[in-house]
C-alpha cells in the first residue's frame, strides 16, 4: 500500500509569542554589541601590541608584562584590602539597619527605604564632590573641625598614605547601602511569623531569635549580597579616579584604575586588555570558592 506522506506541521508564532521573541531579540543585539563583542575584542588584544593603524601579535608579552610589573601586584593588594574592609561592614550595617525598619509600620518602612535608597540614584560625581569636603585637609574640611573640637591637628585625610585608603573604606562605610537594606527587608518579610512565635514559647532572646532563626533564613540573601558585593568591590574605579587618583604613592590604586590609566593614559590597550582578563579570571575564582564553601546548606 502506498503511503500518503503527512503534511509538515510548522510552528508559528502567534499572539503574544512573537512580541516576546522580539524583545527577547532586542536585548540578544545589545548584549551581543555591549557585552560579548567587547570581552571577544579584549581577549583578542591581550595577545596584541593594539595600534589604530595595524596591530602586532606578541603572544603571551602582555600577560607576562603585568605579571612582572609591582604595580599590578600592589594594586591587587589595594583591591582585596579595600574588599576585605568595606564588603563585610557594609552587609552588617545593611541587616542592622533593616532590621531597626522591620518593626515599623509599612507607611515608615516605606519612607525610610526610599529616604535610604535616594543616595543610589545622585551623580557619583557629585556626592565624590561633597566627600571631597568632608575630607578637606585644610580645617573648613568637616572631619578636621570635628577633630579641631578635640584639640587634634589638621588631618591630610586623602594626601596622605597612612590615611588615604582608610578615607575610602570610610567613605564606603558611610555612603549608600539602599539597594542591600531593601534586598535584607524584603527577606526579613518573607521569613515566616511562626518560627518567631515557636521561639518565644520557648523564651528565647532577641539574640537567640536573629543568630537561629534570622541569620540562617537570611543564608540565600547574604550570599547573594556577598558575592555581588565583592564583584563590585574588586571592580572599584570611581571613588580611587575621583577622590585620590591613585595617590599617594599608588597607595589607593586599585585594579580597575590601573587598568584606565594603562588603556587611555598610556595608550597600552594590549595590557589593559590582559589586566582585565586577570582580573575577571580572579573575580570568577573568588566567585567559585564562595558558592562551594558558603553555598552548601543555602537552598534556593
Amino acid at each position: 500500500m502506498t503511503q500518503i506522506a503527512k503534511p509538515i506541521k510548522r510552528r508559528r508564532i502567534k499572539g503574544d509569542g512573537g512580541a516576546g521573541y522580539a524583545f527577547i531579540a532586542v536585548a540578544l543585539v545589545i548584549f551581543a554589541l555591549f557585552t560579548a563583542y567587547p570581552v571577544l575584542s579584549a581577549f583578542i588584544i591581550s595577545f596584541q601590541k593594539y595600534m589604530p593603524l595595524g596591530s602586532k601579535f606578541i603572544g603571551f608579552d602582555n600577560y607576562v608584562d603585568s605579571f612582572k610589573d609591582p604595580l599590578f601586584w600592589k594594586a591587587i593588594r589595594n583591591t582585596i584590602v579595600y574588599t576585605v574592609l568595606t564588603v563585610p561592614v557594609a552587609l552588617f550595617i545593611s541587616l542592622g539597619v533593616a532590621l531597626l525598619i522591620l518593626p515599623l509600620k509599612k507607611k515608615l518602612q516605606t519612607v525610610f527605604k526610599a529616604i535610604y535608597y535616594l543616595p543610589a540614584v545622585a551623580s557619583g560625581v557629585a556626592l565624590s564632590v561633597v566627600w571631597l569636603w568632608i575630607f578637606d585637609p585644610m580645617p573648613a574640611g568637616i572631619f578636621n573641625e570635628l577633630l579641631g573640637f578635640f584639640g587634634i591637628s589638621n588631618v591630610n585625610w586623602l594626601g596622605a598614605t597612612s590615611t588615604s585608603m582608610f578615607s575610602l573604606v570610610l567613605m564606603s562605610w558611610l555612603s549608600s547601602h539602599g539597594t542591600s537594606i531593601i534586598i535584607y527587608l524584603a527577606a526579613l518579610l518573607g521569613i515566616d511569623d511562626s518560627y518567631y512565635e515557636a521561639a518565644e514559647l520557648d523564651g528565647a532572646s532577641f539574640l537567640k531569635k536573629l543568630w537561629y532563626i534570622v541569620i540562617p533564613c537570611l543564608k540565600p540573601t547574604t550570599l547573594f549580597l556577598l558575592v555581588t558585593g565583592v564583584i563590585g568591590s574588586f571592580q572599584v574605579f570611581q571613588n580611587a579616579y575621583l577622590m585620590t587618583g591613585g595617590g599617594p604613592d599608588n597607595a589607593t590604586t586599585m585594579v580597575g584604575l590601573l587598568i584606565f590609566n594603562n588603556a587611555f593614559k598610556y595608550f597600552e590597550f594590549g595590557k589593559a586588555a590582559a589586566q582585565s582578563l586577570i582580573l575577571a579570571f580572579i573575580i570568577g575564582g573568588i566567585s567559585l570558592i564562595q558558592f562551594k564553601f558558603l553555598g552548601k546548606d543555602v537552598e534556593y
